[in-house]
């Protein structure tokens, strides 16, 4: 199977799962969520692509005034998308590189910006588990949530003390890489051309984390803005949906079900996501209340990448390459 044939059977899973488990009750909830909420909703995620736009440019550097703001707009949008369409998003990184590429920005560089990027958003979600850890400590969250908060905790940490491991041992993890290569038969040539890439990616990863630290501020603050966004948008549906939950376990259950989604391989976690968050939701909120929230949810945050970005990759990135073919074959 193809992966337009993963794409398709993932989303069907993603439908399927919460109109199974919210039943009768689930349509009327849907047709009684407020409108003006859904719009408000939907204005969030465009205002974290423009300030995702804003913390890309801020990331290139004196590079940033090579694109304008409409096309870095653009560019997030097309990598977005990419990343929800891919498992585990691993085409985002190489949707960025290729675009970039078309302002004179080495794959090197552009690289660094997305490595630096997710830093930044690992850094937000260890400041906020922090911060939910020590306003535990002085309120009662409830079992139910202590233990959501240990099991981020330890998916967090394990993914910290991964990084950390690769960059503390990485001249080790290359030399690793080299031999594995070899034992699969990659030609000597072609390791050395891996090699210098890795050392130009990790030399432009250097320079990116040189950036003045004002401009380093900003962008985490900016990163922060953005997945407070984000993660805001579970908690505001539940609360149209008539259900008093606060914002602590709405954050909890997102980041548990979309690291779940990502462990999944499935593009854009479609599935996975969505059985996760329904386990977790359920015994809060109800079960047909649950499918509500879920499917609001993940239309705000995920279905509607795929409508606005298609288009918008389609534009930057698919027109291009089939312009460019057809002039080949002509």
């Amino acid at each position: 199977m193809n992966r337009y044939g993963w794409l398709l059977l993932a989303l069907l899973c993603a439908v399927l799962i919460p109109t199974l488990l919210g039943g009768d009750e689930l349509l009327p909830k849907l047709m009684a969520f407020d409108r003006g909420l859904l719009l408000t909703l939907l204005g969030m995620i465009v205002l974290c692509w423009v300030i995702n736009a804003i913390r890309l440019r801020l990331l290139l550097g004196q590079h940033g005034e090579k694109i304008g703001w409409v096309r870095s707009l653009g560019v997030v949008m097309a990598t977005e998308f990419a990343i929800c369409t891919t498992p585990a998003g691993s085409g985002g990184p190489l949707t960025l590189m290729a675009l970039l590429a078309r302002d004179r920005i080495g794959p090197a560089h552009s690289g660094a910006v997305f490595a630096t990027d997710q830093l930044n958003d690992l850094l937000f979600f260890f400041c906020a588990l922090l911060a939910i850890a020590g306003y535990a400590l002085f309120h009662s969250l409830g079992q139910r949530q202590e233990d959501l908060l240990l099991s981020s905790a330890l998916l967090l940490c394990a993914a910290v003390a991964a990084i950390i491991g690769l960059v503390k041992y990485r001249r080790a993890a290359m030399r690793l890489n080299g031999r594995f290569l070899q034992r699969i038969g990659v030609s000597q040539q072609r390791r050395r051309r891996w090699a210098r890439k890795a050392l130009h990616f990790v030399g432009a990863l250097g320079q990116t984390w040189q950036l003045p630290k004002r401009t380093l501020a900003l962008v985490f603050t900016l990163t922060c803005v953005h997945w407070g966004l984000r993660y805001s948008v579970l908690y505001l549906v539940l609360q149209g949906l008539g259900v008093e939950l606060s914002w602590i376990p709405s954050f909890l259950v997102q980041m548990l079900s979309l690291s779940a989604g990502q462990f999944s391989l499935l593009p854009g976690g479609a599935g996975a996501a969505e059985l996760t968050s329904a386990s977790l939701l359920s015994p809060w909120v109800g079960s047909s209340t649950a499918a509500a929230a879920i499917l609001i949810w993940r239309a705000v945050t995920y279905y509607f990448y795929l409508l606005a970005g298609g288009p918008v990759f389609v534009c930057l990135l698919a027109r291009p390459l089939l312009e460019r073919w057809r002039r080949q074959a002509g």
